[in-house]
């Protein structure tokens, strides 16, 4: 149903989408196709959607296009969008902005009763679908008999499910119907978990669309091809309904998983699946009445409204809050990566495609040298075998990382990104060795993940070059970087900083030169509260599950075993060190990490998360002998532990100023640990659930922000 909203703040008027309608000739002397155009008048950058007042405008253009077929005067309907966009679905300003169940359930009546007539026009209808159609968008042209689609279309999505909503006008009872019930959940479900929508040519492969055509003459194609199946020229075959059988072992096998990756920790990817499992044997105005009346309990649910806060935060984060004016941002065309470890690689891998500038990773011999380029040459060469990069763009790539041992070579850098093992006195030492070579305007920076970044620089010549850009494992991937302001960083720095963070096509957050930043502070926090628990006699297991509730990405030993069990002590160790015993200390993750033990058990299939070990509980016990035990915790009373730890640790922050707001935190939490849109970050969940007026004694979000007010 929806896809779409500009802020997570008070909603503003609805931007209205017109409905244009135009008579074409058909070619061949056909007769006439009624071709309704839906566009918001405004730019590109502006999608289209529709809200209460443009779905009015809809439902009586096409009412009105209906008379005219009765009357003989047509042959075809066609809708199609502006430049670039179908249409992006409802505006979800709008759907926040509704204050009781009996609105919402309208507005999902009020969709379906508008798409309900390209259905039963009476001849044959079309949907060109010549740009982005999310939510409400491609269910406008799945309520169509037939779809084109141009090839250069590279998002068609319902992604409804990951902005805690369902499919609502029409998707949950029409795609198993076109695709078969497994691609159809793969719709659903699976492809907005991952953020992935469709192309064109996929969409295509799955019968999601009939045809694809070339973008440069596509309505025109379009009407051609439509003109066609007017003639009976062309007949496109549907797929029978997958047997009973089939459609039940998928949804049962689809429930399973929801089961085992989410917990039941939100509600619309089970309504939406119970919407699917109902459609095979529902008549059509039955399914779309049970799509009307999830839509609308999933419209008054907390879980949505801080979703939509949450999408919110990720679509403004390309702003980002505090940053300095662009002007005083230096040019950057040489770039140098001090280490070729992992992380060094996978940085200029990013440098080099993204900015396309020359990148030079150096080190301490030739033999690390070599490592780095080639991790750098099998990244790229798995982009170039599965497709996801020419043959030429990796030849270039490879030809622009060049490697050395010798410090000299960042004479002609801009820019120099330290990357070396996170210790003090190692990063002060590069530091104070660039210092000796770089020009007086190169901007350095350190790609460090807790450190202070003050301390770091305090011996140079120039502090004020230094700036941190903490980027997140793995690179390519995570689209954060917490751009930090030490002491001394200059506005020039900084905004060096801002410039090519956006170049690469990342979100960056200004936070403040505290130990670990946002996004370790609090995941590393979770995880010593985790292994406390453990420390004081509760069962790793016991722990290991007590999170379910909040659906994160993959439960915490399965975190501690992807950051790397040293990392995370590491972390944990120099955050205690810095911020005290809020961040406990743990023999028994001391003795793991000495005798280098995994703490997972593989995946019990692809995509399910990985469970913990039970034989480190002996670890954990042999560590605690002799020590005074404390009283073991059920599950609740971890999570108890967890979530009230995070909100003491919330505060702080805020009150350190690592951020200037409760937003940022979230937004680096959502981009920079990967919690879920259904969270709202972190904030949006404290507040609902109670912890912050119950630990700070107040709230951190204004009410109404990221949940549904409080009555009255």
């Amino acid at each position: 149903m929806t896809a779409t909203t500009d802020t997570a703040a008070a909603p503003r008027a609805e931007r209205v989408t017109h409905a244009h309608v135009r008579d074409v000739a058909l070619p061949g002397g056909a007769g006439t196709l009624a071709l309704v155009t839906i566009d918001n008048g405004l730019d590109h950058t502006k999608p289209s959607t529709l809200g209460p007042l443009g779905m009015a405008e809809l439902t009586a253009a096409l009412t009105g296009v209906r008379d005219r077929v009765a009357a003989g005067e047509l042959v075809a309907v066609a809708v199609t969008g502006k430049p670039y966009f179908l249409a992006a679905g409802a505006d979800l300003t709008q759907a926040t902005a509704l204050t009781g169940r009996d609105a919402a359930l309208e507005l999902g009546r009020g969709g379906h009763t508008a798409y309900a007539l390209l259905q039963d026009m009476g001849v044959p209808t079309f949907a060109f679908v010549n740009g982005v159609a999310l939510g409400g968008g491609l269910e406008l042209a799945l309520n169509c008999h037939y779809r084109t689609a141009a090839s250069d279309v590279r998002a068609l999505a319902l992604p409804e499910t990951g902005l805690g909503l369902v499919p609502g006008w029409g998707g949950a009872y029409l795609v198993p119907r076109l695709v078969g019930v497994e691609k159809a959940l793969d719709v659903i479900l699976t492809r907005p978990a991952a953020n992935k929508p469709y192309s064109a040519t996929e969409a295509a492969s799955i019968g999601l669309v009939d045809v694809v055509l070339d973008p440069a003459d596509f309505l025109e194609e379009s009407i051609r091809w439509a003109a066609r199946v007017v003639a009976g020229e062309v007949v496109v075959e549907r797929r029978p309904l997958d047997p009973a059988p089939v459609w039940d072992g998928v949804v049962a096998a689809a429930r399973q998983r929801l089961d085992a990756v989410i917990h039941g920790s939100r509600p619309a990817p089970y309504r939406a699946l119970d919407l699917v499992a109902a459609a095979r044997d529902a008549d059509r105005d039955s399914a779309f009445a049970a799509e009307d009346e999830a839509l609308a309990d999933l419209l008054m649910s907390d879980e949505m409204r801080a979703s939509v806060y949450a999408f919110g935060l990720v679509s403004g984060g390309k702003r980002p809050v505090g940053a300095p004016d662009r002007s005083l941002a230096q040019p950057v065309t040489r770039v140098g990566i001090v280490g070729a470890g992992l992380m060094a690689a996978q940085i200029a891998t990013l440098f080099a495609q993204r900015l396309g500038v020359p990148v030079v990773m150096r080190d301490l011999d030739e033999e690390r040298v070599a490592k780095g380029l080639e991790a750098v040459r099998s990244t790229v060469e798995r982009l170039t075998s599965t497709g996801r990069m020419s043959e030429a763009a990796g030849a270039r790539l490879l030809g622009s990382v060049h490697g050395t041992t010798d410090l000299n070579e960042f004479a002609s850098c801009d820019l120099v990104i330290e990357a070396v093992t996170e210790i003090l006195d190692l990063k002060k030492r590069v530091f104070a060795e660039l210092e000796t070579v770089v020009s007086p305007t190169t901007i350095l920076a350190t790609n460090t993940s807790a450190l202070s970044i003050t301390a770091m620089a305090a011996d140079l010549q120039h502090p004020e070059r230094v700036v941190g850009l903490h980027f997140f494992n793995p690179v390519a991937a995570m689209p954060l970087v917490e751009v930090v302001q030490a002491e001394h960083t200059s506005l020039e720095a900084l905004a060096t900083g801002f410039a090519v963070v956006s170049k690469l096509r990342k979100t960056a957050v200004l936070v403040a030169d505290r130990p670990g930043f946002v996004v370790n502070r609090l995941l590393v926090l979770l995880l010593g509260v985790i292994v406390d628990a453990v420390e004081h006699g509760t069962p790793v297991e016991v722990a290991d599950r007590a999170l379910r509730p909040l659906g994160l990405p993959m439960p915490p030993f399965e975190l501690f075993d992807l950051v790397g069990p040293a990392v995370g002590l590491h972390v944990l160790t120099s955050l205690r060190e810095d911020l005290g015993d809020r961040f406990p200390r743990s023999p028994g993750l001391e003795k793991l990490v000495a005798d280098g033990t995994r703490v997972v058990l593989p995946a019990p299939a692809k995509g399910l998360p990985k469970p913990v070990d039970p034989a480190i509980q002996a670890v954990f016990d042999d560590a605690r002998e002799g020590a005074v035990s404390g009283t073991p915790l059920d599950e609740a009373g971890v999570l108890d532990s967890v979530l009230t730890a995070l909100t003491v640790e919330v505060g702080h922050m805020l009150d350190e100023g690592v951020v200037a707001t409760p937003q940022q935190i979230d937004l680096c939490m959502i981009l920079g640990a990967g919690w879920g849109f259904h969270l709202g970050g972190i904030t949006p969940y404290l507040d609902r659930t109670g912890y912050s007026e119950k630990v700070l004694g107040r709230r951190l979000l204004p009410d109404g922000v990221a949940n549904v007010p409080a009555a009255g």
